[in-house]
């Protein structure tokens, strides 16, 4: 059979452009990502007596980390993708987390038209439902200091799903061994789980449902964590459970937003307790550089005492990837109250307690 040079052509560019067509189809991109962030803090009344100036160890306006995140496109609106993600401290570069090299993230998945599944230690239910209403986030002055496990809410040897459908949201995780980890580091509890015959020690549960439309939104949240043997006090016993509800919105008004919501902490161990925080907040842009947030937490321990806090904080971008900013807080605590004005401070028991930082962040 006798083939011309136009259909040979024809026959070269349709298989070129098969290939093409499967290779764009397996796409991927691996990025290195970043937040380096720190400054200069001060408060008084510190436990010991005093006041303290110096580097904060936690976080600045957002704790310090480094990344790799990876995408590969597999066609049809499916792609596959890995997180690791580091945090340290920025004043002297140990490891934050309980050590990990990984700690704020390590996990891999799957994301389709259907929603995405993600496996390995990974941001549950508690941190994504604060996302939008929290306007001061995991800040030096934030709700860290009356609950260290909210800015810190991630899962090990969990499952996770999440969906977007017409505005509705909707996430969960479940993890057979939540937190493998030593007490050292934020909320790190030594709950390895995975006890073999053991299907309660250690598991964790969360769930959100929320909804955003073009102005405003509304979330809600549901977590459960086992206690188990051997694991950081209160929850030393399988039998043992910490359960946490977040209900929580926000609204837009032109250059500013509000947001606020309640948080309710029930800890059923050998001795039960019950919390509640109130907050409530405000972010404003007054030029695309400056920007200004407020918020207002209030935190009650049942029968035990009770604090409330007022943060205040300016942010000016010098560039697309570095910010300055500084951040005031004032902490006022009842007789008994000893929540520390600054993430990983210390206030002596009744006291209230000014806090003030200045930093700078850059991001890569």
């Amino acid at each position: 059979m006798k083939v011309t040079r136009t259909a040979f052509s024809a026959s070269l560019m349709a298989a070129v452009s098969v290939l093409a067509t499967g290779y764009a189809h397996a796409q991927s991109s691996v990025t290195l990502y970043g937040i380096v962030d720190t400054g200069v803090q001060y408060y008084n009344n510190a436990a010991g007596g005093g006041s303290l100036v110096g580097m904060p160890t936690l976080t600045g306006e957002v704790p310090s980390r480094f990344g790799l995140r990876g995408i590969e496109d597999l066609g049809g609106g499916y792609k596959t993708f890995f997180v690791l993600e580091n945090g340290f401290a920025m004043n002297s570069g140990a490891l934050n987390y309980g050590g990990r090299l990984f700690g704020r993230q390590a996990n891999v998945g799957v994301s389709s038209p259907y929603g995405s599944l993600t496996l390995g230690r990974q941001m549950n239910m508690s941190m994504y439902v604060l996302t939008n209403a929290d306007v001061i986030g995991p800040s030096i002055h934030s709700m860290a200091s009356f609950d260290s496990y909210l800015p810190n809410a991630r899962s090990d040897n969990a499952a996770g799903y999440m969906g977007k459908f017409s505005g509705f949201t909707v996430g969960g995780t479940y993890s057979t061994g939540r937190d493998a980890a030593g007490p050292a580091g934020p909320s790190a509890t030594n709950c390895g789980g995975n006890v073999a015959g053991d299907f309660v020690a250690c598991r964790q549960y969360t769930m959100m449902l929320a909804y955003d439309a073009s102005q405003f939104g509304v979330a809600a949240s549901y977590d459960v964590m086992r206690g188990g043997t051997g694991a950081s006090a209160p929850l030393s016993n399988p039998a043992y459970t910490d359960t946490r509800t977040i209900v929580d919105g926000y609204a837009t008004f032109g250059s500013a937003k509000v947001g606020g919501g309640w948080i309710r902490r029930n800890t059923s161990a050998a001795v039960h307790s019950q919390s509640d925080i109130y907050f409530l907040g405000a972010t404003y842009h007054a030029t695309p550089a400056l920007s200004f947030d407020a918020q207002a937490l209030r935190y009650l321990l049942r029968e035990t005492s009770d604090s409330t806090l007022f943060v205040a904080r300016a942010n000016y971008l010098l560039s697309k990837r570095t910010m300055v900013y500084t951040s005031v807080g004032y902490m006022s605590n009842s007789s008994r109250g000893a929540a520390a004005v600054a993430a990983g401070g210390s206030v002596g028991t009744g006291e209230n307690q000014l806090g003030v930082m200045a930093g700078i962040q850059q991001r890569f």
